[in-house]
């Protein structure tokens, strides 16, 4: 699977689920991860086959649930738009009423702030850390080749 310039433009990426990347956007400010099924031609949830499918929600629910355990927030916003990039990527966005944009939604409303290196790999690692207690098949960066 090739990953859409602008999601590699945009994002880090932080590891991979069986069958999703998980990129982190890059915007300080909030903590805004993407899955994006590592399948091709993919731009619809309905387009993959029902077992995938099936996993990409396991894989949404799972990470919804290791977000909420590492930063809080007041809510978990989950979403697949595609109308700018049209590769089947999934938002998972946590929010705190205290946020810049709450609670509107993120896109368009802000510039992003670009992660510095320290609290980008503090975020990262706090993700793997939260996804590791949940017994996930899940693989940081640089454990394997993406």
């Amino acid at each position: 699977m090739i990953l859409h310039a602008q999601l590699a433009e945009d994002c880090f990426v932080v590891g991979r689920f069986p069958l999703s990347l998980l990129l982190l956007m890059n915007d300080a400010r909030y903590p805004w991860f993407i899955l994006v099924p590592q399948r091709e031609n993919i731009s619809e949830i309905q387009q993959l086959c029902p077992a995938e499918s099936h996993q990409l929600m396991d894989e949404s629910c799972l990470l919804s649930d290791a977000l909420r355990e590492a930063f809080g927030g007041d809510r978990i916003n989950v979403a697949a738009l595609g109308n700018v990039v049209g590769q089947l990527h999934v938002h998972h966005i946590v929010r705190y009423r205290t946020d810049d944009a709450w609670p509107m939604p993120v896109w368009g409303k802000f510039e992003p702030i670009p992660y510095v290196a320290g609290v980008r790999d503090t975020t990262m690692e706090k993700i793997a850390a939260s996804l590791s207690t949940r017994r996930a098949i899940f693989f940081c960066k640089g454990q394997t080749e993406f």
